[in-house]
C-alpha cells in the first residue's frame, strides 16, 4: 500500500510539472521529478500532399480532452518534444490553407518511431492515420505500403557505398517501368540528370509513390523521387569525412593482385537563419571527392592472356549555396550549384587493355527557383524552375591511333574518341492544387526538357578495325572498318512539354480514387496523340481498415534522348563523313579499295512513322495490417509495351542471300523506328515493420517474367529484315529477386544498418561472332537459336553499416555531436559474375568475364550540431 501510494504521489508531481511548464510557455519541453517512470521524445515531420515539408505548422500534444505541449515546425518541417511519459496521446497539427490533422499515438519505454504528419489542403476530406498506432491503413492513393520512405535518420542507418543513395535505390526499379532514357529522378519536383547529390543535402527520398499519378511521365517503380533540405531556423552543420583503402578489401575473383585502390570524400553542410526573425534562410554545402580505382584487365591477345590493373582516376567538387524566404505561407527559394567532374583512364577493364581508354570532364552551373504559395485556404500553388550550362569533353589517351576490336578477346590502341558538348537547358513546372467538398483538383504544365543542345565531333578520325576472333587478327584479315571525316558540328534544339488534370475523390470514408490524364509531346517523333488517361482506386472495407484493395492501370509515353538525338542529326550526310567498309586491308585498310572520299556514306535517319513509344500498365495488389507495427503487402503487375524503339539497318543486303545492299550508293542507313514490342509480368510481396524484437525494416520478394523484341534504340535485330525474329527473354528477365534493408538494434553498442539483396541470373545471346549478313555486325545467331537462350549465375550481396555516436557534452544529447561508421559491402565475399561471354567465336565462351566488387571496407568520421 505505502510503495503504491509513493507511486501516485510522484505521478501528481510529474503531471503538475508538466501543466505548469505548459502554462508558463515551455511548449517543447516535458519533464518529470527524478526517479519518475521512464520518458521518452516524440518527433517527426509535417509535410503536405506533394512531399514538401511544411514550416511553421503548429502541433500539439494532447491526452484526452487536454492540450499539454506545443510545437512549431522548423526550416526542415520537424517537431520535438523531449521526455514524454509513457501513454495515450493525439497529435493535433494545424496549419492555414490545410485541414487540421489528429494522430493518435502511443508512447511506452522506447522512443517511438518518427511521426510522419502528411496535411491536406482544407476541406479535402481524408483521414491519415499513422500506420500502426491504431490498426488502420490510408486509403490515399500516396499511400499505398509499397512505397519505400528514406528519412535524413535512415540513411545515416544504412550501408550507402560512397553516399551515392541513386544507386541504391536503382536496384529496386523495374526494367519495364523505365523509359529508354533510364531511371526518371525527380529532383525537387523536376526531372533531373543530377547523380551527384550530397547525402547531407538531402530531406527525403521516396521510391513507388502513388504509381499512377498522372503528375509525372514516368510509373512509380521507374522513377526516384528526391526531395533536398532547405535552410533551417536554427544553426545546424555537418562535416563528414569517408575514406576507403585496398589494404581494408578483398581481391577481387579476376584481379592478379589486389590493386592499390583509395577514395577519400569530405563533405560539409552548413545552415540557420540569416535575420533573428528566422524568415531567410540559408544553407551551403561542400563536396570534394577523389577516387583512385585500378580495374582489372582480363583480355587474350596473340602472346596469351593479359591480366593487369589499369589506372582510373576520377575527382569531383560540387559547391550548393541556397536561400530561402518565408512571407506567411508562402516560400521563395533560390540554389546554386556548381560541379565540375574529372575523369581519367575511362572505360578500361575487362577486355580494354589501358591505352585504349579516354579522359573526359564535366563542369555545369545550375540556378533553381521554387515558390509555394497559399494562394486561399482551397488553393495552393507551387512553381520550380531550373536553369543550367554544361560543357563537356572527351578525348583519347592515345589520341591519333587506329583502334584494335578483336570481339570478346581485347581491344587495344586508341580509343578513337575526341569531342566536345555544350548543354544549354531550362526545366520548369507549375502545379495548382484546388479543394472542393470531396476533390482535391490537380494540374500543371511541365517542360522537363527545353534546351540548346551543341557538339563537335572528331571521333574515329583514325579508324577502328574489327576482328571477329584472334585466329582472323593473326591472319590481318579484319572483317569490318569505321572511319569518320569532317567537323561534325551540330546545334539542335531539344522541346518536350507535359500538362495534367487529375482529381482525388474521396468517394466514401474507406473508398478513395484518383482519376487523371497526362499529355506529352516532344519536337522529335511524337504524333500529337499522346493522351495517356490514369486511374487508382483503394478500397478499406470494414471498420477498422485494416486491409486495403488497391488497383489501378495507365499509359505512360517515352522520349527520346538527347544522346539518340545527336547521333542521328549527325549522320545526315553533310555535317559527318562516316564510312564503313567490308573486309579491308590491314593496317591499310585502302590498300585494295577505293579512297576515303570515293566509298559510300553511312546515314542515319527518324522513321518517318516514328512514334512515341508508351507502355500500357495495370496492377491489382492488397495491403493488410498484420499487427501494430507490421503490415504485409501484395502486388501484381502487367505492363505491355507498344511502339517501342529500336535501330534497323534498312540498306541491308537483302534476303535469302544477303549479298549486297539495295542501295550500293550509300553504306549503312540505320533508321530510328518504334516497331519494338515488349509483355511483363510480376509478383511483389514485402513485410515492413517490426519483424522481430531486434529487426526493423522491410523484407520484399519478386518474382518476374519479362519478354520483349528490342533492348532500346541503340540495339539492332540480327537480321534487319526480320526484327520479329528478336522475340524473346528479355535481357532483364531475371525470375526471383529477394531484397532486404532495415536496422538490427541488439543493445546500446550493436545496432547495425542491413542491405541484403539476391537476384537470379540475367540470360544472355549466343552469337556466332561472325558478319554473317554482311552488314558490318557480329550479333547473328546460329539457326534456330532465339535470343537471351543462355543463362547466366545469380548474385547475392550483403552490406552492414555499424554506426555510433558520441555527443561532445554527456549532459547534452543536441550540441555537437561525433560519430564513427564502419561500412562493410560484399561483408560475405561472395563471387557475382556480372558479365558472360555467348560468341562462339571468343575463346570466353560461356565463361564469366568479369564480377560484382569483393568486399570492401568504408569508414567515416563525422561531426554536427
Amino acid at each position: 500500500m505505502k510503495t503504491c501510494l509513493i507511486r501516485c504521489v510522484w505521478r501528481c508531481i510529474g503531471v503538475g510539472a508538466m501543466l505548469l511548464g505548459y502554462a508558463s510557455g515551455q511548449t517543447s519541453i516535458y519533464s518529470t521529478a527524478s526517479g519518475s517512470q521512464p520518458s521518452a521524445a516524440v518527433f517527426g515531420a509535417v509535410l503536405d500532399a506533394s512531399g514538401a515539408v511544411i514550416v511553421g505548422a503548429s502541433v500539439t500534444l494532447g491526452s484526452g480532452n487536454r492540450d499539454l505541449l506545443e510545437a512549431i515546425t522548423d526550416a526542415k518541417g520537424e517537431f520535438r518534444f523531449g521526455a514524454v511519459a509513457p501513454g495515450k496521446y493525439e497529435l493535433r497539427t494545424a496549419y492555414p490553407g490545410f485541414k487540421v490533422q489528429g494522430t493518435r499515438l502511443v508512447v511506452g519505454a522506447r522512443a517511438p518511431a518518427a511521426v510522419r504528419i502528411v496535411l491536406a489542403i482544407a476541406d479535402h476530406h481524408e483521414t491519415l492515420k499513422v500506420n500502426g498506432q491504431d490498426g488502420s491503413l490510408s486509403t490515399e492513393s500516396s499511400e499505398n505500403l509499397s512505397v519505400i520512405r528514406l528519412d535524413p535518420r535512415q540513411l545515416e542507418d544504412m550501408p550507402i557505398l560512397d553516399r551515392d543513395v541513386i544507386g541504391l535505390l536503382s536496384r529496386l526499379l523495374d526494367p519495364s517501368s523505365m523509359g529508354s532514357g533510364g531511371p526518371s529522378v525527380i529532383v525537387d519536383g523536376l526531372p533531373s540528370s543530377e547523380r551527384n547529390i550530397p547525402l547531407s543535402e538531402i530531406e527525403e527520398i521516396r521510391f513507388n509513390k502513388n504509381p499512377y499519378s498522372a503528375e509525372f511521365a514516368r510509373p512509380g517503380r521507374g522513377r526516384i523521387e528526391i526531395i533536398t533540405k532547405s535552410g533551417s531556423s536554427n544553426y545546424h552543420g555537418s562535416l563528414n569525412f569517408g575514406f576507403r583503402d585496398y589494404r581494408l578489401d578483398a581481391r577481387n575473383a579476376f584481379a592478379v593482385e589486389r590493386p592499390p585502390e583509395e577514395r577519400r570524400q569530405l563533405e560539409a553542410n552548413l545552415s540557420g537563419p540569416i535575420h533573428r526573425t528566422k524568415k531567410n534562410t540559408f544553407s551551403v554545402t561542400f563536396s570534394r571527392i577523389q577516387d583512385d580505382l585500378k580495374p582489372s584487365v582480363y583480355a587474350l591477345g596473340l602472346a596469351g592472356p593479359i591480366r593487369e590493373n589499369a589506372a582510373h582516376e576520377r575527382t569531383s567538387t560540387l559547391i550548393s549555396a541556397q536561400y530561402t524566404r518565408r512571407m506567411g505561407g508562402n516560400a521563395l527559394s533560390f540554389r546554386y550549384v556548381d560541379f565540375e567532374w574529372s575523369n581519367r583512364g575511362q572505360g578500361a577493364g575487362g577486355f580494354v587493355l589501358p591505352e585504349a581508354a579516354l579522359n573526359s570532364t564535366v563542369r555545369y552551373h545550375q540556378l533553381y527557383s521554387s515558390y509555394r504559395a497559399t494562394i486561399s485556404p482551397k488553393l495552393l500553388d507551387e512553381f520550380f524552375v531550373r536553369v543550367r550550362t554544361e560543357e563537356t569533353s572527351a578525348e583519347s589517351v592515345l589520341p591519333g591511333v587506329p583502334k584494335i576490336v578483336v570481339i570478346d578477346a581485347f581491344t587495344a590502341g586508341g580509343a578513337q574518341v575526341d569531342n566536345r558538348g555544350t548543354d544549354n537547358r531550362m526545366e520548369l513546372t507549375d502545379t495548382l492544387s484546388w479543394s472542393r467538398g470531396r476533390h482535391l483538383l490537380k494540374t500543371g504544365v511541365n517542360l522537363p526538357v527545353f534546351g540548346r543542345f551543341g557538339s563537335t565531333d572528331r571521333s574515329d578520325s583514325g579508324g577502328t578495325f574489327y576482328f571477329s576472333s584472334l585466329n582472323n587478327y593473326a591472319l590481318g584479315k579484319p572483317f569490318s572498318f569505321l572511319q569518320q571525316a569532317g567537323a561534325g558540328h551540330l546545334v539542335f534544339w531539344q522541346k518536350q512539354v507535359g500538362g495534367f488534370v487529375q482529381d482525388e475523390i474521396s468517394v466514401r470514408h474507406n473508398l478513395k480514387a484518383a482519376l487523371g490524364v497526362r499529355y506529352d509531346w516532344q519536337n522529335y517523333g511524337s504524333d500529337g496523340r499522346n493522351l495517356a488517361p490514369r486511374l487508382s482506386l483503394a478500397f478499406a472495407p470494414g471498420k477498422g481498415q485494416k486491409t486495403v484493395f488497391r488497383a489501378g492501370a495507365g499509359i505512360f509515353y517515352d522520349t527520346l534522348s538527347q544522346e539518340i538525338l545527336a547521333g542521328v542529326l549527325r549522320l545526315d550526310g553533310t555535317r559527318l563523313r562516316q564510312i564503313q567498309l567490308l573486309n579491308p586491308g590491314y593496317p591499310d585498310p585502302f590498300l585494295a579499295a577505293p579512297s576515303f572520299a570515293a566509298l559510300p556514306p553511312n546515314l542515319a535517319r527518324f522513321s518517318p512513322t516514328l512514334k512515341s513509344p508508351y507502355i500500357l500498365q495495370y496492377s491489382f495488389g492488397i495491403d493488410r495490417q498484420l499487427r501494430k507495427s507490421l503490415t504485409f503487402t501484395a502486388t501484381y503487375t502487367g505492363t505491355r509495351g507498344v511502339d517501342l524503339y529500336r535501330s534497323r539497318d534498312i540498306n541491308a543486303p537483302l534476303p535469302p542471300f544477303y549479298l549486297s545492299p539495295p542501295d550500293a550508293s550509300i553504306g549503312l542507313f540505320r533508321q530510328v523506328e518504334s516497331s519494338g514490342g515488349s509483355k511483363d509480368r510480376t509478383v511483389v510481396a514485402a513485410l515492413r515493420g517490426n519483424m522481430t524484437r531486434f529487426f526493423t525494416g522491410v523484407v520484399s520478394y519478386e518474382w518476374g517474367r519479362r519478354m520483349n523484341d528490342t533492348n532500346g534504340p541503340a540495339s539492332f535485330p540480327a537480321d534487319n529484315w526480320n526484327p520479329r525474329g528478336e522475340w524473346s527473354r528479355a535481357s532483364s528477365d531475371a525470375r526471383n529477386f529477394v531484397y532486404l534493408y532495415g536496422t538490427v538494434n541488439a543493445g546500446k553498442y550493436f545496432k547495425f544498418g542491413a542491405i541484403f539483396s539476391a537476384i537470379s541470373g540475367n540470360p544472355y545471346t549466343m552469337t556466332t561472332g561472325l558478319d554473317s549478313y554482311h552488314d558490318g555486325m557480329t550479333n547473328a545467331r546460329p539457326p534456330g537459336v532465339p535470343r537471351n537462350s543462355l543463362h547466366g549465375t545469380g548474385t547475392a550481396t550483403l552490406d552492414l553499416r555499424w554506426s555510433r555516436e558520441f555527443p561532445a557534452h554527456a549532459a547534452s544529447k543536441e550540441g555537437l555531436r561525433f560519430s564513427i561508421a564502419v561500412d562493410a559491402f560484399n561483408l560475405l565475399n561472395r563471387v557475382n559474375y556480372i558479365s558472360f561471354v555467348g560468341n562462339l567465336s571468343s575463346p570466353f565462351f560461356g565463361a564469366p568475364v568479369s564480377a560484382s566488387p569483393a568486399r570492401r571496407i568504408q569508414l567515416s568520421l563525422a561531426a554536427k550540431f
